[in-house]
């Protein structure tokens, strides 16, 4: 308990100090008790969620449907206020996520997806990747366009969708305005469930607490868990954005890396695209706050620019297109479609950094979405890997429930892990390696990048295990 006093050179928060003494409360009224034995005054649950956005609220839902899990007590805990739901008759939200073909089946699995079907959601048919230092460029489609490359949802969209199917489930209970303050695992009490208490005073106990907290998580702090991360220095901008009337066919998302990181259009409808810019902080501030009519200028003139070239890479690109006996990739460049306006209030900006727990799990906690990995947006994995771990818990949770594993057995919560780290990995990786790759103006590595790009564009059999696996 003292560690708690001592840390940080000894100064303690309200927080940890309520924590402190909520324990020793704990721990003499539990004095000569069985292990077992929870908080007195605590409310028991199979399973607590701790955090309630898109991958908690989904992974409410997919445990609601399983059929071995149907009958578990699920807790979900949302920081913020009760749900306001979803119109889809209204403006376009400026969050949105470009979800693959294996989160879509998750969202069919849980009978999530026929909602959004009836809202609205904008499929992408095709993807253009280019440079601003070169020529390279790899554009991304299925034959005959047979498939979609990705949807574009936004995110309260997702939510809507998913909150009806929890809101359905007699088993999951929904606590809003619930902030987590502090979280005892079975390490810490040498018992059998994990225990939980609130900014409120309430206190839970469970089998398994299932962070889902974010990137600050308290439930992974407590865990104790090794955690790599690394802050960019570098912001998301978002908004939405109408398109001039010269578009015919909005369905191709765009995708161009600047000196500075990529800014990216992804189609919401025939008029209007959403704005994913990735730069310095001092810029993506600096067009925050531009009048709306000199960021479009700045927005179209980024999309449209000739930057510094580095003359070897362009000449390398020719000369690879040729040896395939394809035509000078500025005849095959599209530029994406004139943006004329910015709608009100849409511009908003976030942090962005890398992030990932050594563990996912430990006994009586797991770790899901950006509690576990955090990852630069520039390839749009980053909710995606956190729906993942959703269906690998989900089936992990079934099976060992099915074998007669308590839930929050570590020894079964690490094949849930193994599934995870094989998968999330190499995404975060090649993610971190594009972001570090196009960071750079130095001649060498544009070379490199841009023979790389090309490379890929060229071989088709290259090209597809890279759209399989951005597809999931």
């Amino acid at each position: 308990m003292l560690s708690l006093f001592l840390h940080n050179g000894g100064a303690a928060s309200k927080g940890q100090l309520r924590c402190v003494v909520a324990r020793l409360l704990s721990t003499t009224a539990t004095t000569n008790a069985p292990t077992t034995t929870t908080t007195p005054g605590s409310e028991h649950f199979d399973i607590i969620i701790g955090g309630g956005g898109l991958v908690g609220t989904t992974l409410a839902a997919a445990l609601a449907k399983n059929d071995t899990l149907a009958d578990k007590r699920v807790l979900l805990l949302e920081g913020a206020g009760e749900f306001k739901g979803f119109d889809a008759s209204g403006p376009y939200q400026n969050r949105v996520s470009a979800i693959n073909r294996n989160s879509i089946e998750l969202f069919k699995s849980i009978g999530a997806w026929s909602h959004i079907e009836a809202a609205r959601y904008k499929p992408v048919k095709q993807m253009q990747v280019w440079e601003s230092n070169s020529d390279a460029l790899i554009q991304f489609q299925h034959d005959n366009f047979a498939s979609d490359v990705a949807c574009i949802i936004e995110n309260d969209l997702i939510l809507d969708a998913v909150y009806a199917r929890v809101r359905e489930a007699a088993n999951v209970q929904i606590l809003n305005k619930a902030r987590i303050e502090c979280v005892r695992l079975p390490k810490d009490t040498s018992g059998s469930h994990s225990e939980l208490q609130l900014q409120d005073g309430r206190s839970f106990s469970c089998e398994l607490l299932i962070g889902a907290d974010g990137a600050n998580s308290i439930v992974r702090k407590e865990m104790g868990v090794d955690v790599f991360s690394m802050n960019y220095d570098r912001m998301g901008l978002v908004a939405t954005l109408e398109l001039g009337d010269d578009v015919c066919d909005n369905s191709v998302a765009w995708q161009r890396f600047l000196p500075n990181g990529p800014v990216a259009l992804l189609p919401l409808n025939e008029k209007l695209s959403s704005l994913v810019w990735s730069t310095t902080v001092s810029q993506a501030k600096h067009l925050k706050d531009l009048p709306p009519a000199e960021f479009v200028d700045a927005l179209n003139e980024a999309f449209c620019r000739q930057y510094a070239r580095v003359e070897l890479a362009d000449k390398a690109v020719q000369a690879l297109n040729s040896f395939f006996g394809q035509q000078a990739t500025q005849n095959q460049l599209q530029y994406p479609p004139r943006v004329c306006a910015v709608k009100d209030g849409s511009r908003a900006t976030f942090p962005l950094g890398f992030l990932h727990a050594s563990s996912y799990v430990c006994s009586g906690a797991a770790l899901v979405g950006d509690a576990a990995h955090r990852v630069h947006p520039l390839a749009g994995q980053g909710v995606n890997l956190g729906f993942s771990d959703v269906r690998y818990l989900v089936e992990s949770l079934a099976a060992g429930a099915y074998a007669g594993f308590k839930l929050g057995d570590k020894q079964h919560l690490i094949k849930y892990e193994r599934k995870c780290l094989a998968k999330n990995v190499p995404i975060m990786l090649g993610v971190h390696g594009l972001h570090a790759l196009y960071s750079t103006e130095f001649s060498p590595v544009v070379l490199l990048r841009s023979l790389g790009v090309q490379l890929t564009q060229n071989l088709p059999p290259i090209k597809n295990l890279f759209m399989k696996g951005a597809m999931g």
